[in-house]
């Protein structure tokens, strides 16, 4: 985790206190449930809540100079929390493996983490729904292969991320459902010295559900779907952030990043205006995605468990919510505070000479009997000279100066077939779809 990109709410999910606090949930959840079952003596239970009630700091040095000795993790902690609570602590921990902690805190952690991302993707649709419907006809053309293609709106674009944006939040909410598993199935998951009763307990009482059958650890299946759509929604960002960079060259200059007073583009050049924020986005779009590869690997552990998974988990957790987390937030100022120019998106549209229009007259002249393969001739022999011209000549100047298109067409037909707005015509059935 590198502190320029986290943000204090989630980076606070995956502080070593936060953990042990879940840690000792899960552990005293179950000896109050192994208290209900006879198994254990309720004041076990008992014994270890009173301790919580009093808000205990969790001692991590301490821990983790235990740790130094056990080479244990769990052990340490239940060493500590033995110290602090007494003998009744001895009854915790009964018939359950570390897996049966571990697991079950990353779910915890992962589906807090994801309520967090969920509340960003919120945020960051409502910007960009709000800046489509600003920009709802605004017109600005669109680009294929990075070449003027036929007219478009800026709205129509935003639009467009929103929907994206959708999908992803739609993946997340499955991906934090199939993540939210609670096991406490004992070791090698047969239940054999804890009674699945336990498990249905402390899954009701973190706000999980069971893991229908777990091999000592939860099936490595569901992380890497978690993190695969993590990844997915790191894309999305990094196509919009893309985007936007290419409108802010200079060249295009039809958007750029807002501008702040005092703020300074560059250490040799004073005149800069760098999109520096999206492609702080792109970069982090590339580590995000990076973490969904190891998760995929950690599918395939040796039988019933191994520790394989662990080391990489703790990398990924962590960053890869907390990186996500800062970049979805950065996404949302970019697009809240975006400078838009429809006049220099005007300018650009009208730069050369109704090349956009093109299509228009082809089917035209195709309704007006010409053979497609004719009328794409003619079409692409004027609009050829107006290319080379780097749009100085005309289009339609050309095409109304052309006998043969003429013949099939006349000047008003082809005036009309330059008729900006009529590329603009199902926006709103387009809006009606995306935002209902």
């Amino acid at each position: 985790m590198v502190p320029r990109y986290a943000r204090p709410e989630m980076t606070a999910i995956w502080e070593p206190e936060a953990r042990y606090r879940i840690w000792f949930e899960i552990e005293a959840h179950a000896t109050e449930k192994l208290g209900e079952l006879g198994v254990v003596p309720k004041s076990a239970a008992k014994a270890l809540w009173d301790w919580w009630a009093t808000d205990p700091k969790i001692d991590v040095p301490a821990i983790d100079a235990i740790e130094a000795v056990t080479k244990h993790d769990v052990i340490a902690f239940l060493t500590w929390v033995a110290e602090q609570v007494g003998d009744e602590a001895r009854f915790m921990h009964q018939g359950m493996t570390s897996s049966d902690v571990l697991d079950t805190t990353l779910a915890v952690q992962l589906a807090r983490a994801s309520d967090i991302l969920l509340a960003d993707l919120d945020q960051l649709l409502a910007a960009i729904k709000r800046r489509a419907e600003e920009h709802k006809y605004t017109p600005t053309i669109g680009r294929s292969h990075g070449i003027h293609a036929e007219p478009v709106t800026f709205g129509l674009k935003l639009a467009q991320a929103y929907a994206e944006f959708a999908r992803c939040r739609q993946r997340l909410v499955a991906a934090r459902e199939e993540i939210a598993t609670c096991a406490i199935s004992g070791a090698v998951g047969t239940f054999a010295n804890v009674d699945p009763r336990v498990e249905e307990h402390v899954a009701e009482r973190l706000g999980l559900v069971v893991e229908p059958i777990s091999t000592q650890v939860i099936p490595r299946d569901r992380h890497a779907m978690f993190f695969a759509t993590l990844a997915v929604i790191a894309g999305s960002i990094e196509r919009v952030a893309v985007e936007i960079r290419h409108l802010q060259r200079t060249e295009v200059l039809e958007a750029e990043e807002y501008f702040s007073p005092g703020q300074k583009g560059s250490s040799a050049m004073p005149h800069k205006r760098n999109p520096i924020l999206t492609e702080n986005l792109t970069g982090q779009a590339r580590m995000i995605r990076a973490y969904a590869l190891p998760a995929l690997e950690n599918v395939a552990l040796w039988h019933e468990r191994d520790i394989s998974h662990s080391s990489v988990e703790r990398f990924i957790g962590p960053d890869a919510t907390i990186t996500l987390d800062f970049a979805l937030a950065r996404l949302t100022g970019v697009i809240d505070k975006l400078l838009v120019y429809p006049e220099r998106m005007q300018k650009n549209l009208d730069r050369m000479g109704g090349l956009v229009h093109s299509q228009r007259v082809l089917l035209a002249l195709t309704q007006a009997g010409v053979s497609r393969e004719d009328a794409y001739r003619l079409v692409q022999r004027n609009a050829m000279k107006v290319w080379e011209s780097d749009g100085a000549l005309s289009l339609l100047d050309l095409l109304k100066g052309d006998d043969e298109v003429t013949a099939a067409l006349s000047h008003a037909d082809l005036e009309e077939k330059f008729d900006l707005d009529y590329h603009f015509k199902e926006v709103d059935r387009i809006f009606a779809r995306v935002f209902g």
